[in-house]
């Protein structure tokens, strides 16, 4: 129910219209206090209350809850309040709609592992772990990752000392929209990473640009660990 709620506030995002507002503003580029970082309140919203909310709806509870300590972290930046809170705006945003896809990957996982094994959280997002799994005595850490010229795969990662369990990583590739809106070359061939992307049914994209990880990513996994003997 929920991950169809997702799918349904994702093709209504206008990604195009926040590129356009955001995506050229650098100008709040420092690190951040941990106390006004934005990653908490994302999962808190969107992964522990379930509100798909919009962005701009997203920014204004997270500038309501934070006001006083980003106003202070900002007098001691000593950046003009203008430039800082139009930087802060477009930084938040980009923390914001990569975060929602790896959230939306998480309600895909557990459409397939079913509900109450996956987790997700700041706490885990630190330790390395965008999606934890656990199902039938197995523990799967999960990583997103953007992959910029390699097709969609999943690959076993190094296993830190964080967190118990398999550590897998999921990389993703995002072709830029031109593939989608030319697939072919002026030879009548498809374009190599509009086929590469249509070819892998782990991911797929709305019209409006997102993309998403589909139950292909997680099936193969939850069939071996089910042909397993108990």
């Amino acid at each position: 129910m929920y991950l169809e709620k997702f799918n349904k506030f994702l093709k209504k995002v206008d990604l195009q219209d926040y590129r356009k507002k955001y995506s050229h503003i650098r100008i709040t580029e420092m690190d951040l206090d941990k106390d006004i970082q934005a990653i908490s309140l994302l999962y808190e919203i969107y992964w522990n209350k379930k509100r798909f909310i919009s962005f701009d709806d997203f920014y204004k509870i997270y500038i309501s809850d934070k006001k006083e300590l980003i106003e202070l972290f900002r007098i001691k930046s000593t950046m003009c309040k203008d430039c800082f809170y139009r930087g802060l705006k477009a930084r938040i945003y980009r923390t914001w709609a990569g975060l929602i896809t790896q959230i939306h990957a998480g309600y895909v996982a557990e459409s397939v592992f079913g509900k109450g094994n996956v987790l997700m959280s700041e706490e885990l997002d630190h330790k390395d772990a965008d999606i934890r799994v656990e199902y039938k005595d197995h523990k799967l850490n999960y990583q997103i990752k953007k992959a910029t010229y390699k097709g969609v795969r999943s690959a076993k990662v190094k296993p830190t000392k964080k967190l118990d369990g398999e550590p897998i990583a999921l990389f993703y590739e995002v072709p830029d929209k031109k593939n989608f809106e030319n697939p072919r070359k002026l030879n009548g061939e498809f374009r190599i990473p509009y086929l590469r992307f249509i070819q892998d049914k782990r991911t797929i994209r709305f019209n409006n640009g997102f993309i998403i990880f589909t139950k292909e990513t997680f099936l193969p996994k939850k069939k071996e660990i089910d042909s397993k003997k108990s």
